[in-house]
């Protein structure tokens, strides 16, 4: 049996060039916080700026993947309308930075993005924040499984890539519940890039040619899968993930929530239909994307820009007036 998605306008080739402004604006909004060693008002920054720009979309959106209850943030939550009100209805996922610890240290990667697909088509994370995800590139995307053993992926993958166990990269979050996945890579003879934050970026370039990584492993936040599935959609791979309760209160909020909490959700059941956008635009420099770069008058910005329905990816890169940009992104650039 297949689920059809409910008849509503249909989002226009045309939304992802104003999505892209919104992003832009976090990004530079979040600019001036980079290395000041202050995560929370870099995000804040990168919030206001977001939910400015992104008011002024021609679309009828819900925020679905938000900064709501997981980030404890006071604007851009879980159920937020979002946009003019006169375009396709659809669902927003926002992220106005993927790497806030990045952005405070001054590290690579960091990210601001946005994900729009038509209304009803996301996956519902309410119910558990984490999830264990693998996700790789076109090549591998038909021979992987997050529930093989880490060894026979790897192996996979460097066959489908014509390659050696060795001269495979695994993207992981340098976290102390990653240290036993991480023995498990270095045994298959795997190298790790470890990122500090951001697997929204690390996700995209398991996916992407020519970034030196080819599988992202391990347990990261499911709203940031979510928003990967959207790139990956539009770019390629697949994205694998299993909800991954913390606790047991946390287990049975999902199980009563009708979740089956040992489903391999695939890139398709994370974003459903074959209509969706992804926008990022990069905060700091990094494999993916160049961060927000000042001269005196002004800056300039680096965007991925893709859509799934075409599989369009283009490279937007943006020259800014800082007089302009004061308009939306409070009392820095004043």
């Amino acid at each position: 049996m297949t689920t059809s998605l409910p008849t509503y306008q249909i989002p226009d080739r045309n939304l992802a060039l104003e999505l892209v402004r919104v992003t832009e604006a976090a990004a530079m909004a979040a600019g001036p916080w980079v290395g000041r060693g202050d995560k929370n008002a870099a995000d804040g920054a990168a919030v206001e700026a977001m939910r400015t720009l992104i008011s002024t979309v021609s679309m009828n959106g819900t925020v679905v993947i938000g900064e709501g209850e997981k980030d404890e943030a006071p604007m851009l939550f879980n159920g937020e309308r979002v946009g003019d009100g006169t375009g396709p209805d659809v669902d927003v996922a926002v992220d106005p930075i993927d790497g806030t610890t990045l952005t405070a240290k001054g590290m690579p990667n960091a990210v601001s993005v946005l994900a729009v697909s038509e209304r009803g088509s996301m996956y519902d994370p309410s119910a558990v924040f984490y999830m264990d995800k693998l996700a790789t590139g076109p090549e591998a995307a038909d021979v992987v499984d997050i529930r093989l053993p880490v060894a026979e992926n790897i192996r996979r993958i460097a066959k489908a890539k014509g390659t050696s166990n060795n001269g495979v990269t695994v993207v992981l979050l340098d976290r102390p519940r990653h240290e036993g996945l991480a023995q498990e890579i270095r045994d298959a003879g795997a190298r790790i890039k470890f990122i500090s934050d951001g697997d929204v970026a690390g996700a995209i370039m398991a996916a992407r040619p020519n970034t030196g990584v080819d599988l992202l492993l391990g347990t990261g936040g499911t709203p940031e899968g979510i928003i990967a599935a959207c790139a990956i959609k539009c770019i390629g791979g697949v994205i694998q993930g299993r909800l991954a309760p913390k606790d047991d209160e946390e287990k049975q909020r999902a199980l009563d929530a009708g979740h089956d909490i040992n489903r391999v959700l695939t890139t398709h059941d994370l974003v459903r239909g074959d209509n969706c956008f992804f926008v990022a635009t990069g905060v700091t420099d990094g494999e993916l994307l160049r961060g927000v770069r000042y001269r005196e008058d002004g800056c300039t910005t680096s965007s991925l820009v893709m859509r799934s329905k075409s599989g369009t990816v283009r490279a937007v890169e943006g020259e800014h007036r800082l007089s302009k940009v004061a308009e939306y992104a409070s009392e820095q650039y004043q």
